[in-house]
């Protein structure tokens, strides 16, 4: 790893992973002397965010059985251990695994400085994008993510909804609309106290791939984080938007591997 790559990873792990923040209402941060975790209700993101690089091997078994009973004693059937490729030790990917973790598929750990990203959202023609503004646009976020990715969104509703009603100053969210129709939608994750802003989502759909809508709303969203004076835009990128990162400027830094605890 060369030097920039090095001293931005170093960055984004004490900001983002050592010295979380909430990311969002409701939900706390809390510190224990081998990880970093994030608690919150049955519906927000529950994980452990860090874990101390000197991690003895020794104890890691005793550590990854404390969080197991740390979230089960909450109430919460499933919970989530942010593993990325460069934490240590180099078997504990291993160790979850044998815990009852199972692993889901790894994302690319993607960071750009903003001052080095264009700003100018191109747009297809008939495209146009805005800012989500009240509950009826999250409806709209949740058909263009239904539509792109096949997937449920209750329970991101549920946490979008709200950061909109509650923290509205540190999201945003986006809109690609063809006329009445969402045909794709995106978040920003503002984190303050960091130098960070985080991108999510971006699924747009079939009809519509292939013609620059991803890149606009990267763009609209860089705008307005240079706008809010955050230094670096993160991206969890999937293997289909990481080439188009990289090719606007990103740079991949790591893997992280979601594994994820579901009690039986």
């Amino acid at each position: 790893m060369n030097p920039e790559r090095e001293a931005l990873l170093a960055l984004f792990d004490r900001e983002m992973r050592e010295h979380a923040r909430p990311d969002g209402p409701g939900v706390r941060v809390e510190r224990t002397g081998d990880v970093v975790r994030q608690v919150g209700a049955a519906d927000d993101w529950n994980a452990v965010v860090w874990s101390a690089p000197d991690l003895d091997p020794a104890r890691t078994d005793a550590v990854i059985a404390e969080q197991v009973a740390h979230y089960t004693a909450l109430g919460h059937g499933e919970f989530e251990w942010k593993l990325y490729a460069h934490d240590r030790p180099a078997e504990l990917a291993q160790r979850l695994s044998a815990a009852g973790f199972e692993a889901e598929e790894p994302e690319t750990l993607l960071v750009a400085p903003v001052a080095e990203l264009s700003t100018e959202a191109a747009l297809p023609d008939g495209v146009r994008l805005r800012t989500v503004r009240d509950a009826d646009d999250v409806e709209l976020m949740a058909l263009a993510h239904e539509r792109a990715f096949g997937s449920d969104w209750s329970r991101l509703r549920h946490q979008v909804l709200a950061r909109l009603a509650e923290d509205p100053d540190g999201f945003v969210g986006v809109l690609a609309m063809v006329g009445d129709e969402p045909v794709s939608s995106a978040r920003m994750e503002l984190y303050r106290g960091t130098g960070f802003a985080g991108l999510w989502g971006g699924g747009t759909v079939e009809a519509w791939r292939g013609k620059g809508v991803y890149r606009a709303l990267v763009a609209f969203r860089a705008r307005i984080a240079a706008e809010r004076g955050y230094g670096y835009l993160q991206v969890d990128a999937s293997d289909m938007s990481a080439p188009i990162l990289r090719r606007l400027g990103f740079l991949a830094l790591s893997t992280t591997t979601p594994y994820v605890y579901r009690s039986h």
